[in-house]
């Protein structure tokens, strides 16, 4: 279990500066480990498996999930002490970053969420739990994702499991509509956004989250002030939301980085430090958020008095 006190000493900064961390359980994607290195796994032990998909269906990989699971939640950490299901730093888990799958009729990873959901929260109930979704439809509304996309997963079915606590969308206009268009882009971004705010408020009655969005400084016609504009409506819709009371409630951008971190670059890392356009952008949306919340606790408690 040493390869998980780097993440001891995450949680451990994070705590004592007031952030609260969304922790993702696996990976899609072979980067850091991922569902093929679990179906690696297995195969190395006797498993017959024919692709990745048998992630989701095979026994023995399930198992090695859940055991990995199992050893993060029950982990106390080394530098403060405190059980990672006891720590309030931690604010939500999610089960996988961007699950996809060949089976598009969406039973497979329905049955997987339902039964990772279910032990995640037998070891733990007391955070939050997110699937990992990009927001991509089942096939009987795959109109609304970016040229009918389908990849085995529905964001209304998948996030209906009981033990799912927000939906989450994920936003790559530029990747998701190669060729296509900035205006055809702006579009799609406006019709996803709402389509999910619509389906969160009216069908699952769940808050939603954007856990991914950015522009990409490798792709053609980039600029600082498109990427800060990009932000600044993304973080309008947030606002929009929260301050009328609908479920759109917060956005997390990808990726921060520190200066130094070159080598793990690609294109959408946000480096404050050179970038105080879009630092300032960041700083604005918490001061406004932050201050909305404050002024709202503030009329709760008053009401209360009455």
């Amino acid at each position: 279990m040493h390869d998980l006190q780097g993440l001891d000493f995450v949680i451990s900064e994070a705590g004592k500066h007031g952030i609260y961390l969304i922790l993702s359980l696996v990976n899609n994607y072979e980067e850091f480990g991922g569902r093929p290195r679990y179906v690696q796994w297995a195969r190395e032990r006797g498993q017959q498996l024919s692709n990745d998909d048998d992630f989701y269906t095979n026994p023995t990989v399930k198992t090695f999930y859940k055991s990995h699971v199992k050893a993060v939640l029950t982990r106390v950490n080394s530098i403060t002490g405190v059980t990672y299901q006891e720590d309030p730093t931690i604010f939500a888990w999610e089960l996988m970053n961007e699950p996809r799958c060949s089976d598009f009729s969406g039973t497979q990873i329905q049955d997987w969420i339902k039964e990772m959901a279910s032990y995640v929260k037998s070891i733990d109930s007391s955070h939050l739990l997110e699937i990992g979704l990009e927001g991509f439809y089942g096939d009987s509304m795959k109109q609304l994702n970016p040229g009918n996309l389908l990849v085995g997963t529905d964001f209304i079915t998948n996030n209906q499991v009981p033990d799912i606590d927000f939906s989450t969308i994920h936003l790559y206009p530029e990747q998701w509509l190669l060729n296509s268009s900035e205006e055809d882009q702006a579009a799609f971004v406006d019709s996803w956004v709402k389509a999910h705010i619509q389906d969160s408020d009216s069908v699952l009655k769940k808050p939603l989250i954007i856990g991914e969005f950015g522009k990409s400084s490798r792709i053609p016609g980039y600029s600082l002030q498109k990427r800060d504009g990009y932000f600044v409506k993304i973080y309008n819709a947030i606002y929009s939301s929260v301050t009328s009371e609908g479920p759109f409630s917060g956005g997390v951008f990808w990726q921060l980085m520190a200066q130094g971190m070159d080598s793990w670059a690609d294109g959408y890392q946000v480096v404050l430090e050179e970038s105080p356009s879009t630092a300032s952008v960041i700083a604005e949306q918490s001061r406004k958020l932050s201050s909305f919340t404050h002024e709202k606790r503030k009329e709760n408690a008053s009401d209360m008095q009455m």
